[in-house]
């Protein structure tokens, strides 16, 4: 099933996807472990400086692998693209998503910016994910600027796209204080487009918190900080204990710390009402 599908298939049936950010080998294999014991689908997120790192076509293959081997339903994503070059690499490369990131530009040039990519996009079957409003980013300081619904059916209207990350209360990052979702808001948005609303920053947010979003509409749920930190806390706690220097009997500890985590994510997340 082409994710555009399966994303339209969770608005309707009040659903969500994880979509989980992967660094490397152990990460990759991290939550393709725990979508397998889970028994669940889940999108494999690759950002800018992920790709940076890796290369294009070696994070590609790796991931198209990784998803063979461990027989999991899964669909590659960029995530946060802002290079409009990158991002039409990764189309022609076979992702099965994108996301054109132009949020923190005006309105207008969003739109402007969104619809190049949605155009280009045409010829392909790739889910096209846009940003309305402002979620902050990790170090920033700025003020959320929640989501119009106003703005939403306007901006999904002029440009075509499958999927909307909203600002409803998230952030990316860790918080300093418990989030509150904007529940409500999410609901509103839901009611006025066609398009899957994506929730980013989920690391951190209260498992009731990230279940009424999907309740309200939410059908992609963003996951990267939280896999970062488990994975470098155990790893960092296994290397105070041994001066092994192989690789591959160090890092197991911390690629299950990140498999327990992600497990509870997708339990969460894959929620049935009772």
């Amino acid at each position: 099933m082409e994710l555009k599908e399966r994303l339209r298939h969770n608005k309707k049936n009040g659903s969500a996807l994880l979509a989980t950010n992967f660094y490397n080998f152990e990460t990759l294999a991290a939550v393709l472990t725990a979508a397998r014991e889970m028994k669940s689908g889940l999108i494999l997120q690759l950002s800018e400086s992920s790709i940076h790192y890796m290369g294009l076509e070696v994070a590609t293959s790796l991931a198209r692998a990784a998803i063979s081997q461990f027989g999991v339903e899964a669909w590659l994503h960029l995530d946060h693209g802002q290079n409009i070059d990158l991002v039409k690499r990764c189309i022609d490369a076979g992702f099965d998503s994108v996301m054109i990131d132009a949020s923190e530009k005006s309105f207008t040039e969003n739109i402007k910016v969104t619809r190049q990519i949605v155009d280009y996009a045409s010829g392909y079957e790739t889910n096209v994910e846009a940003e309305l409003g402002y979620i902050s980013k990790l170090g920033q300081e700025q003020k959320m600027i929640y989501t119009s619904p106003d703005e939403a059916k306007a901006f999904v209207e002029a440009t075509g796209i499958n999927a909307l990350a909203v600002a409803v209360g998230s952030a990316h990052g860790f918080y300093k204080e418990t989030p509150n979702l904007q529940l409500d808001l999410i609901s509103e948005i839901n009611a006025v487009t066609d398009a899957a609303l994506v929730l980013h920053g989920s690391s951190g947010i209260p498992d009731d918190q990230l279940q009424r979003a999907i309740k309200m509409g939410i059908t992609k749920i963003n996951l990267a900080t939280e896999i970062k930190n488990v994975f470098m806390k155990s790893l960092q706690e296994t290397l105070k204990h041994t001066d092994n220097i192989d690789l591959r009997e160090v890092f197991p500890s911390a690629t299950t710390a990140a498999v327990t985590l992600v497990s509870a994510k997708l339990k969460t997340i894959n929620f049935k009402e009772s």
